[in-house]
């Protein structure tokens, strides 16, 4: 596993997007075990699209317009529910100190659908894993997969650190309502804006 690997998937996994936003939303509303539920749900709903890449799914959704475009509004559709769902204060995104099982459920899947519906983590991977596997590989679907491997793992730990640093300063924030209210909005224009950013995605 080389370096620019490595440095790669971190510039990657660290930079903004759904799963992080998400990690971020569960920390401050649900507190520091729903966010490392939600990374783990996260991390999860990268594996079809590694399995899409390393099967060959993720090139007919590259080369298939009907294919791509139907999960791509599939993705935006959930994404805006999500915006909506945060305005509304309920679900996955509710202040409650005292999660149940149902609930930690609801975050995993929730974690899980945010990535799943993003097929442009499918094209990513079918571009970025081979580039790290050598035309001379003994093995390369046993090397592309440790590399999936360690991508995952790297995502978790992100997303959790993320989320920890955001359960970390939540007792300051849910005291204050107003805070809350701008915080819930932030969220929901978040999710919308991610939502028109893939919305305007081509292939």
């Amino acid at each position: 596993m080389t370096l620019s690997f490595l440095l790669t998937s971190l510039i990657v996994v660290a930079a903004p997007g759904t799963g992080v936003l998400y990690t971020l939303a569960a920390a401050l509303t649900r507190g520091r075990r729903a966010s490392v539920v939600a990374a783990f749900g996260c991390t999860l709903g990268i594996v079809p699209h590694i399995a899409a890449a390393l099967l060959g799914l993720a090139a007919v959704l590259h080369t298939s317009a009907v294919a791509f475009a139907t999960l791509k509004w599939l993705g935006v559709i959930y994404l805006l529910y999500m915006a909506w769902e945060a305005l509304r204060e309920t679900g996955s995104l509710n202040v409650d100190r005292q999660a149940d099982t149902r609930s930690t459920l609801r975050i995993v899947v929730t974690g899980i659908l945010v990535n799943i519906l993003n097929p442009k983590l499918s094209i990513f991977f079918l571009a970025f894993l081979p580039q790290f596997v050598s035309s001379t590989e003994a093995h390369p679907l046993t090397r592309m997969l440790e590399l999936s491997a360690a991508f995952m793992a790297m995502t978790f730990a992100v997303f959790v650190v993320y989320g920890l640093f955001a359960a970390g300063v939540r007792d300051r924030v849910v005291t204050r309502p107003r805070v809350m209210t701008w915080l819930r909005r932030l969220f929901a224009g978040g999710f919308a804006a991610l939502g028109l950013k893939l919305a305007f995605a081509g292939r």
